[in-house]
């Protein structure tokens, strides 16, 4: 296991766990817990890849107290920043929640520097009225933390998530500035997507596992499967049956090594199609 820093183009102090071997997968936490809750899959993934672990802007070690500066262009520049800094032309990018999302803006933002998309629980793709509701959410969530602490502000809403999603966050509390997890809620105030409808240009393989509470809805999960061009929906639904890291872990591992498996099959097939002469285009 291998610790690292690096700087945002802003100059924001990021970092991020490595292990493992092989194929660069970067994999990235939901909004409220930190890289850690992650380490359970990156660890039943090692064997096959060398997994990226950032501490996403906000989050765990990487401290950002500034509001304006939670954006997801940042989010998407922050991962590039992070291949850049690591050397990688591309990587298979894979995410929760949050992380499924900064997966998605990369994708659509760097199409070269993303070979495959894992999403872990898709959110943040919302109407009008959806997305109003959501900023009020956000803020209220964290005038909470700003009055009363981390904890105060995450136990009213926890019981609306499935309890992996409440084991995650709790675990990472400790370890969280709570000034910079209220600037991180400011990303409400950002939009990701208009419409599921923006993802057509996304031609990444992509497997996309289903959420099941109001955040994540099981229908949004759906969509985006059929709507990505080359989208396959997981039968794995990220439920109450899942209560921890290593539940979840368990969960999702078999689907993610067996989709790696199908994407690299692909990619080789698409090669020796090519030719020798063939180049890596705009990676």
């Amino acid at each position: 296991m291998t610790e690292i820093s690096y700087r945002a183009a802003d100059d924001c102090a990021l970092h991020a766990t490595v292990v493992g071997e092989g194929r660069a997968l970067v994999l990235m936490h939901a909004g409220g817990p930190d890289h850690r809750s992650m380490l359970p899959l990156a660890e039943r993934l090692a064997d096959r890849c060398t997994v990226i672990l950032p501490d996403l802007r906000g989050y765990g070690r990487s401290v950002c107290r500034d509001p304006a500066r939670h954006t997801w262009a940042r989010y998407t520049g922050d991962v590039i920043r992070l291949l850049d800094h690591l050397g990688l032309p591309d990587a298979v990018l894979a995410g929760a929640g949050l992380g499924s999302t900064i997966t998605l803006r990369t994708a659509a933002a760097y199409p070269g520097r993303v070979g495959a998309a894992v999403l872990i629980g898709v959110e943040d793709i919302e109407d009008d009225e959806a997305k109003d509701a959501e900023i009020r959410f956000l803020d209220a969530f964290a005038a909470r933390v700003a009055t009363e602490g981390i904890e105060a502000g995450w136990e009213p809403i926890l019981a609306d998530f499935p309890p992996v999603v409440g084991a995650m966050v709790r675990d990472a509390i400790p370890r969280s500035d709570p000034a910079s997890i209220v600037a991180a809620a400011a990303i409400g105030h950002d939009r990701s997507f208009r419409s599921v409808g923006e993802l057509t240009g996304i031609t990444a393989p992509a497997l996309v596992f289903p959420g099941t509470d109001a955040r994540h809805p099981t229908a949004l999960a759906e969509e985006v499967a059929g709507t990505l061009p080359n989208g396959q929906l997981a039968m794995v639904p990220i439920g109450n049956d899942l209560r921890t890291a290593e539940d979840l872990a368990r969960a999702v591992a078999p689907a993610i090594r067996e989709f790696l498996r199908s994407a690299d099959r692909a990619g080789s097939r698409s090669s020796d199609r090519s030719g020798p002469e063939s180049t890596r285009g705009d990676r």
